[in-house]
């Protein structure tokens, strides 16, 4: 499965979400399927797109937080799987895209391309639900149940390691940042 054919699946059940995720082809695709003020584009910061996205998910209960990662992005910040799965905040989906490649930085293969297992990995640290939706079909319906519910949840999915053909966005970043901003604010005054 292409990751652009998954986060096209998913958009529908994504754009009025808060959504958190990483820079490179995540981001650039995301941003070609429709950029909305909820979107954060987290730069810069590779691997800690799961640790705001459960900042925000604690600091606004009342709101779903949806993080997209990437594998690379994950296995630089292991640790925030057991963190998650400390606090547990049922509003935090975390969609880990696996293509087993480091493909926005030159595409060097990561530890999944040796065997690493991170829907293994999310489970041995208690996140309580962990789902693996490898077309975009069972993606959909996996992000359409964990929005649903209240759980914390990762969902891991395969994905084949080919990026978009630019990387360019026409949203300034920092012009992002004060968006998103105004847009946590709008839902804070909308409680």
């Amino acid at each position: 499965m292409l990751r652009v054919d998954a986060l096209q699946a998913i958009y529908s059940e994504v754009e009025d979400r808060i959504v958190v995720t990483i820079m490179g082809a995540v981001a650039a695709e995301l941003y070609t399927l429709g950029h909305r003020s909820n979107f954060f584009y987290l730069e810069h910061a590779m691997g800690l797109a799961s640790s705001m996205g459960l900042g925000i998910a604690l600091a606004m209960p009342r709101h779903k937080v949806v993080v997209i990662d990437g594998d690379g992005s994950l296995l630089m910040n292991l640790g925030t799987l057991s963190t998650m799965a400390r606090y547990r905040p049922g509003n935090l989906v975390h969609i880990v895209f696996d293509n087993g490649s480091l493909l926005s930085v030159g595409g060097f293969p990561t530890a999944t391309a040796t065997g690493t297992d991170l829907a293994g990995v999310a489970r041995a640290c208690a996140i309580p639900q962990v789902t693996e939706g490898d077309t975009p079909r069972r993606l959909k319906q996996a992000v359409a149940d964990a929005l649903a519910g209240e759980t914390l949840t990762t969902i891991v999915s395969k994905v084949e390691a080919i990026g978009p053909k630019s990387f360019h966005m026409d949203l300034p970043l920092l012009e992002n940042r004060f968006q998103f901003k105004r847009a946590l604010e709008t839902l804070r005054q909308q409680e």
